[in-house]
């Protein structure tokens, strides 16, 4: 088991439940905006948040911020040490450096002592876009070897200032290096790992590429929490990020549907059904995550084959027939209606169901 620091609320490493980031994208020194975002963010399911804090306009307008949310908070800090120390008087939960553009070691070493002095952790980030000339060099390019390497020099220099509390993130656009740099370090350390596919792109493609990336490092055994990076709104990421994790079985799904792939059988029109059930059923699956809720697992099956055993062990469920079919409720038959009335039959039904756990 590896190391466990702490982000506010929220445990890392040690066993603890993979949490989700994501990073607010509106302007840092507007203390509103940055506000409400920070809030959406939380209604999502959002466990921690980060923020640009690009200079002293935006430290303020993070410590007055810090002063009207729990969220957990990470201050993401390049080139001015200043920042990082203001931020981190102002409250902030973690703190995002890349030591390399920070400055000298000295520095550096303040940063670290007034962490230290907070009791909060560090997260030292390394990207494929940001490796050292002399690692750039000896790989003759960017590498996985090149991204592990750096990785570890740099914990190693924090470490040697007498400071522990460290979450490492090595992060590259190329969904193998990305994979094969985890590989490596994961055998090289034990601080807590934040994963991701950095630059994934807009949201089809970056979907894609953070599913397979993220979602191999988990199955992997590795990482501790995850930020999805979407061209797009930073809600979805975390809405995508809580996706991964229930595909991969390290959270339960709050609403899971099970279709079948259709058949000469099949005298429904399945195939637009499922896709209705996903769609209308997607709010009232997030709001039932948040919520803390049972999870519940439908079934929208297309013939007689499969379709009444699978509805009767799910929670709900129908089962199509020749332009009819049946809904079933917790195993029991509970109505046989018209084919355009199956879905909005499931839907209602499902939406009366706010039962706790």
């Amino acid at each position: 088991m590896n190391k466990q620091v702490r982000c506010g609320r929220v445990l890392i490493g040690g066993g603890a439940p993979v949490s989700i980031q994501s990073m607010t994208n509106v302007d840092t020194r507007d203390s509103e905006k940055l506000l409400t975002q920070i809030k959406a963010l939380e209604a999502a399911g959002c466990d921690i948040v980060r923020v640009a804090i690009p200079d002293e306009t935006a430290a303020k307008s993070f410590a007055k911020v810090r002063q009207e949310t729990e969220m957990p908070l990470v201050a993401d800090i390049h080139f001015n040490y200043k920042l990082a120390l203001a931020a981190i008087e102002a409250g902030a939960d973690k703190i995002r450096i890349n030591p390399g553009n920070i400055g000298a070691d000295d520095r550096v070493a303040k940063v670290v002592e007034a962490a230290g002095n907070k009791g909060i952790p560090i997260r030292v980030g390394v990207n494929s876009g940001s490796l050292d000339k002399k690692l750039l060099a000896k790989y003759g390019g960017v590498t996985a070897a090149a991204l592990a390497e750096s990785a570890i020099e740099t914990l190693s220099k924090i470490e040697r200032m007498g400071f522990d509390d460290l979450v490492l993130s090595i992060k590259s656009s190329n969904v193998k290096m990305n994979y094969d740099a985890h590989m490596l370090v994961k055998e090289m350390t034990d601080h807590p790992l934040h994963i991701g596919i950095t630059e994934s792109g807009t949201p089809e493609n970056g979907r894609l590429k953070s599913a397979v990336g993220i979602g191999s490092l988990l199955l992997a055994g590795v990482g501790d929490t995850l930020r999805v990076s979407l061209t797009d709104d930073p809600v979805n990421e975390v809405i995508f990020g809580r996706k991964i994790l229930e595909s991969v079985g390290l959270r339960e799904k709050s609403i899971e549907i099970v279709s079948c792939p259709t058949c000469g059988r099949t005298e429904v029109n399945l195939i637009d059904m499922a896709n209705e059930a996903e769609e209308s059923l997607r709010e009232l699956g997030e709001r039932r995550a948040i919520l803390g809720l049972k999870p519940l697992k439908i079934a929208v099956m297309g013939c007689v084959v499969n379709g009444p055993g699978e509805s009767r062990e799910a929670d709900y469920g129908i089962a199509g027939g020749n332009k009819e079919g049946l809904v079933f409720a917790h195993g029991e038959i509970i109505a046989k209606v018209a084919e355009d009335e199956l879905i909005p039959t499931l839907i209602d039904i499902v939406s009366n169901d706010m039962t706790k756990k």
